[in-house]
C-alpha cells in the first residue's frame, strides 16, 4: 500500500471512530433523557466556533500521529490497532450499563459500590465513581468497559493521545545509548488496563517494562491484554503511586497517563516526588493528562463543565495547578510542555 493510500486509510479510520463516538453520545443522551429526564440540566451548548477549534485540534493530532509513524517512532500498524474483540463483546454491555450511570449522575451518588466490591485499604480520594462509572475502578466490569468508554468520550482519539508520549520517551532514552536496549527499564505509573504499556512495547520492543496500579481488576485486564502481544511480558504490581515499591534510581524512564487530574493537589506532589526518586539520574519523566487553562484558554468552557458532567472532583483544581513548578520544586530540570487535542504533556529530566 502506498504512503498516500495508507495515510488516507488512517485518516478515514480516525474520522470514522470520531463520528461513531459522536453518534453514540447524541443517541444515548436523547434516549436516556426521554426515559429518565435529568433533575438538573447544567450543560450549555458548545458554540460553533469552539467546535471548529476542537475539530482543528483533532485533525492536528491525527497529522502528528501519522508523522511520528513516518519518522519511525512506532510502526504504522499501531495506527490501526483497535480492540475489536472487546468492542463487539462489550459495546452492548456499555448500553446495558448506561441507565445505572445516568441514574447515578442524576442522584449525585459519587461513592456507589456494589456489595461484592471490597473497598477497604484504598485512599478515600480513590473511592469515587469517576465518570459515574459502575464500581469506580474496582470491578472487572469497570475494567472491561473502561477503554471502550474512553474511546467514545474522546471520539476514538484516546490511543492517538497516549502515543504522544512515545517520541519524547525515545528521545529521553537517548541519554542511555551506551547500554543495550534490553537493559532499559521503563515504568508506567497507574497503568490501568495496559493500553499505554502496549504502545510502549511497540516502540521499545526490547525494553523491560513495568506497570503499577491500585486496582487489581484493572491489573487483571492489563495482564490479559499484554500477554497477547509478542515480547517479554511487562511486570505488573498493585501499588499506590504515592509509595512506589522500587529502589531509588531504578528506571531509565517513568510515564504517567491520565492520572493527575484524578488526584488531590497534595497527592499529585507526592506522586511527582516518587517518580523523581525511582528515576535514574539523566532519566526522563513524562506526564500525559488533560489540557489546562495555561495552555488551552480557548477551551475553558469545556474544562469548566467537565468536572460536573463526568464527576471529576479534583479536576477544577487540576486545570489551574502549576505542574511545571511542582516538577521543578522536586528537582526535575529541562521541563517542556506540549498539547495535543484534549491532552497536555510534561517532559521532565532528572539531573545527570
Amino acid at each position: 500500500m502506498s504512503d498516500t493510500l495508507t495515510k488516507l486509510t488512517y485518516q478515514s479510520f480516525q474520522q470514522g471512530k470520531n463520528y461513531f463516538g459522536l453518534a453514540h453520545k447524541i443517541i444515548s443522551t436523547q434516549l436516556l433523557s426521554l426515559a429518565s429526564p435529568p433533575v438538573e440540566l447544567k450543560r450549555r451548548p458548545i458554540p460553533p466556533e469552539l467546535l471548529l477549534k476542537i475539530n482543528n485540534r483533532l485533525n492536528q493530532l491525527i497529522e502528528t500521529d501519522w508523522q511520528d509513524a513516518e519518522r519511525g517512532v512506532y510502526p504504522h500498524s499501531l495506527l490501526f490497532d483497535n480492540p475489536w474483540f472487546d468492542f463487539f463483546r462489550y459495546y452492548p454491555v456499555v448500553w446495558l450499563d448506561m441507565p445505572q450511570i445516568w441514574g447515578r449522575a442524576n442522584q449525585k451518588k459519587y461513592q456507589d459500590f456494589s456489595s461484592e466490591v471490597a473497598t477497604d485499604g484504598y485512599p478515600s480520594y480513590y473511592l469515587q465513581n469517576f465518570h459515574h462509572q459502575t464500581d469506580g475502578y474496582l470491578s472487572d466490569l469497570s475494567a472491561n468497559l473502561y477503554d471502550l468508554q474512553v474511546e467514545i468520550l474522546f471520539g476514538g482519539s484516546a490511543d492517538a493521545m497516549r502515543r504522544r508520549i512515545l517520541a519524547p520517551l525515545k528521545q529521553g532514552l537517548q541519554a542511555f545509548n551506551s547500554i543495550s536496549p534490553g537493559q532499559i527499564r521503563v515504568l508506567d505509573v497507574a497503568c490501568g488496563t495496559g493500553r499505554t504499556l502496549k504502545l510502549i512495547r511497540a516502540a521499545l520492543p526490547q525494553a523491560s517494562l513495568f506497570g503499577t496500579d491500585l486496582s487489581p481488576a484493572y491489573l487483571r485486564k492489563a495482564n490479559q491484554l499484554l500477554s497477547e502481544i509478542p515480547g517479554e511480558l511487562p511486570q505488573l504490581l498493585q501499588s499506590n503511586a504515592e509509595e512506589l515499591p522500587y529502589l531509588d534510581n531504578y528506571f531509565h524512564a517513568v510515564t504517567c497517563v491520565f492520572l493527575f487530574h484524578e488526584l488531590p493537589a497534595d497527592v499529585r506532589q507526592r506522586v511527582i516526588e516518587q517518580a523523581f526518586r525511582v528515576t535514574k539520574p539523566g532519566g526522563v519523566f513524562i506526564i500525559c493528562d488533560s489540557i489546562q487553562v495555561s495552555d488551552s484558554p480557548e477551551l475553558m468552557p469545556i474544562m469548566e463543565s467537565f468536572h460536573e458532567t463526568f464527576h471529576e472532583p479534583y479536576y477544577k483544581h487540576y486545570i489551574t495547578d502549576d505542574l511545571v513548578e511542582r516538577l521543578a520544586k522536586t528537582g526535575f530540570e529541562k521541563i517542556t510542555t506540549e498539547d495535543h487535542f484534549m491532552s497536555k504533556y510534561l517532559i521532565a529530566h532528572k539531573p545527570a
